[in-house]
């Protein structure tokens, strides 16, 4: 159990039969009443953020969240499969758990499961990947406006927005958090 009083961002506690991360939290104190403690809760499973206020004795739960490398193997059709590399279980989920969270990593490459009670409900990747662009228009000399971007799609099909340097077959560096191009290697 955790006191409001002691809530930090990225702590994640268990009310109303779900699991939430505090996002933001401030403590009031105003000049008449008592103290309080104002909160921005995002939902990890739906992904909806709520705001509460607790007071500071208040207690919640603390949800355990394990989170464990795996490697995904492959997918076919709805179903993505991944391996634990220490027991080489595999298990499979399909694409309502992924969601887009897999479009920048191939095939055996790893990725953090997150899990409460056994249930996975995110799938963390890399927060930086190298690929190789598969398709993208050329880029014209002159053509260099400050800033200027043109599309080019990777190896795993996802599309991402590079400088009009950037050739096809190039590797490029990008961050999975924003989906950004990073640089060119």
């Amino acid at each position: 159990m955790i006191s409001a009083g002691d809530f930090r961002n990225g702590i994640t506690i268990e009310m109303d039969s779900n699991i939430y991360q505090i996002i933001e939290f401030q403590h009031v104190k105003p000049g008449k009443g008592a103290a309080f403690v104002r909160t921005k809760l995002k939902n990890i499973k739906s992904g909806g953020v709520i705001e509460k206020t607790f007071r500071p004795t208040e207690k919640c739960p603390q949800a355990r969240i394990d989170r464990k490398d795996m490697q995904y193997l492959y997918s076919d059709g709805d179903l993505f499969h991944f391996m634990d590399v220490e027991t080489y279980d595999q298990i499979a989920l399909n694409s309502d758990n992924v969601g887009d969270s897999l479009k920048f990593v191939k095939e055996n490459e790893m990725v953090k499961m997150c899990s409460h009670n056994g249930e996975v409900f995110a799938i963390e990747p890399p927060l930086f990947v190298e690929l190789e662009i598969t398709d993208t228009e050329p880029g014209f000399k002159g053509d260099t406006a400050t800033g200027a971007t043109k599309p080019a799609v990777v190896e795993t099909g996802a599309t991402v927005y590079v400088p009009l340097f950037v050739e096809q077959n190039d590797k490029i560096k990008i961050d999975t958090r924003t989906g950004e191009y990073l640089s060119r290697i």
